[in-house]
């Protein structure tokens, strides 16, 4: 039998959408014993009562997932509509832990987990973090860092509501939680931008909190309105909601960049601000939202997955911003058709982040996709 069962349904009643989702999954395997779901905030307050339904109709104990503005199947998209999607595994028992809730630190990890995890040589995770938690992307970079080549995949909760749960056996909320695999569970990931940079590379010269002063030893709007150009420059509300500060990672040679938006500008006093706490010496550049730029970069991302999988995908996770899918991509799922026209129909679940989880970092804006071959 297969590793992985996938199904995805929307509707107005949950039950409904369950026994759909469970039509599609199909008869299990006896030894299926891990299932990720998706579930839009229409259905947050049935979240545990969903949970329960699909545990008592698979057999499966061990779930976990987060509500999504919306959520993502093989090749469809469910926005601000009542919808869920699921992914049942079956992977080796002893290369599977459920990962606690973390809140402020990892103590309770080291307890609970410490001696299984330092016992391997790899361990990757599949988390969910609550936006509400200050703490969360700080926490994010100390799993990875503690987990034997640590690297986690997943996304922030995004709802309407005032809920934020997350399953991860039980239904907590307030942290990161989430599901660890060991080197027996092969995972290949790759990371979509959905910005493109228009600027150099600038160093930040003068800033204070959140607010750039000087870039490059200049007043740091002149810096901004020499990289956006004349056109925007002249009308700033063009600008809003397409033009985005990118923060640089890693290497110098390194195309990887976190993007925050932009908060504000004051004209007086020639200063910028951004979504982000910054520091002096720190590099910045600014970058567009560009639809095109941004399919492009999905089908490279996709295809050199794929490859790196030697061409065999059994099962997916798909992580995205809710500043993608239909308002980048456009309507009709255009998103998750370009991930099935690259990767064929796999079995594949997912949810819109309110940022996305790659490596050791939070992104925004990203495309995320974890795959199993």
């Amino acid at each position: 039998m297969e590793r992985f069962r996938a199904g995805h349904a929307g509707g107005a009643l949950w039950r409904d959408a369950a026994d759909s989702c469970l039509r599609q999954v199909g008869e299990l395997p006896a030894d299926a014993n891990l299932g990720f779901v998706y579930i839009t905030d229409d259905w947050s307050d049935e979240f545990a009562a969903i949970v329960d339904y699909l545990k008592a109709h698979t057999g499966i104990e061990q779930w976990v997932g987060t509500l999504g503005a919306g959520v993502c199947g093989s090749g469809q998209e469910y926005h601000l509509m009542p919808a869920m999607s699921v992914l049942v595994a079956t992977f080796p028992p002893d290369a599977v832990r459920l990962l606690p809730t973390q809140r402020e630190d990892l103590s309770d990890l080291r307890a609970e987990l410490g001696s299984w995890y330092q016992g391997h040589a790899a361990v990757r995770g599949v988390v969910h973090g609550d936006p509400r938690n200050a703490e969360v992307p700080e926490l994010i970079g100390r799993l990875a860092a503690e987990l034997p080549d640590g690297f986690l995949v997943g996304g922030l909760t995004s709802t309407r509501r005032r809920a934020y749960p997350q399953a991860v056996g039980p239904v907590t909320e307030g942290g990161l939680s989430g599901v660890l695999l060991t080197e027996e569970v092969p995972v290949v990931t790759g990371l979509t931008q959905g910005c493109t940079p228009i600027g150099p590379r600038r160093e930040i010269t003068s800033c204070d909190g959140n607010a750039l002063i000087e870039l490059d030893g200049r007043p740091a709007l002149d810096a901004f309105y020499e990289d956006i150009g004349e056109l925007l420059a002249r009308d700033l509300n063009k600008a809003a909601g397409y033009i985005f500060a990118g923060f640089p990672q890693g290497g110098a040679d390194s195309g990887d960049y976190l993007v925050r938006n932009l908060v504000g500008v004051n004209e007086a006093k020639k200063v910028v601000g951004v979504g982000e706490e910054v520091s002096e010496g720190q590099e910045i550049m600014f970058c567009r939202r560009d639809g095109n730029t941004a399919r492009e970069d999905l089908i490279r991302m996709v295809r050199e997955v794929r490859e790196r999988a030697g061409g065999d995908a059994r099962g997916a996770l798909y992580f995205s911003c809710v500043g993608r899918g239909a308002s980048l991509f456009g309507e009709d799922s255009n998103e998750l058709r370009l991930v099935r026209q690259e990767l064929g129909d796999v079995p594949l679940a997912g949810f819109f982040c309110n940022g996305e989880i790659h490596d050791s970092r939070l992104y925004g804006y990203t495309g995320v996709l974890a795959l199993f071959p």
